[in-house]
């Protein structure tokens, strides 16, 4: 848990810096703005099982239509947003389940999702890093396994690599992205298997 903590804590520092306009803006998902991004993010963090579960069927238990239904909300204005993720640092709720494992990845590939999109970057610690693309090919809702099944990923700014095939090579945070299906990520990468994982997305 303490890695999504600290992604947590980071992510609202970033988000205290955000102007209103950059609120409105849209994200690196399909059809969201930053401030749905971050609804979504904090969405689950106020829901116990409970209502976890109502959400979950009231989404026909679609991970996807739960997360869009969290996203939706607008009942809350940027600062507020800001707030209950400071009243939140360590994730509770749905993303808290394996040790924080979901909220770390969720929160670190969001960050970004608005980071990229706002043309605003950051260094990821490292460790934290390796964490999240260790998660991300063992996370069946991102699909990341199947993108990159018969490929090598190698990130040397990591000293880190995975899979077997031709070679897609890049800093960590673009094979992340792009291995999470954004696009918008696949240009930093280089190597024979390139065009492959592009196709994917």
């Amino acid at each position: 848990m303490t890695q999504a903590t600290r992604e947590r804590i980071e992510f609202t520092d970033f988000l205290e810096t955000l102007s209103a306009e950059q609120w409105d803006e849209p994200s690196l998902c399909a059809g969201w703005t930053v401030r749905e991004v971050v609804t979504h993010v904090i969405s689950y963090d106020e829901l116990g099982w409970r209502r976890t579960a109502a959400r979950l069927a009231r989404a026909r238990f679609s991970l996807a239509g739960a997360n869009a239904i969290g996203a939706a909300d607008r009942s809350r204005t940027p600062s507020e947003l800001v707030a209950l993720f400071r009243a939140h640092p360590r994730p509770r709720g749905l993303t808290a389940a394996f040790g924080g494992m979901i909220a770390l990845l969720d929160g670190m590939i969001h960050q970004q999702d608005i980071r990229r999109a706002l043309g605003l970057p950051r260094e990821i610690p490292g460790d934290r890093l390796r964490t999240a693309l260790r998660l991300a090919l063992l996370a069946p809702p991102i699909g990341a396994f199947k993108r990159a099944r018969g490929l090598t990923l190698v990130a040397p700014d990591l000293g880190w690599s995975r899979g077997r095939g031709p070679e897609v090579r890049g800093p960590g945070e673009a094979l992340l992205m792009a291995i999470a299906g954004r696009r918008d990520a696949v240009g930093d990468l280089s190597g024979p298997g390139q065009p492959i994982l592009a196709t994917r997305l």
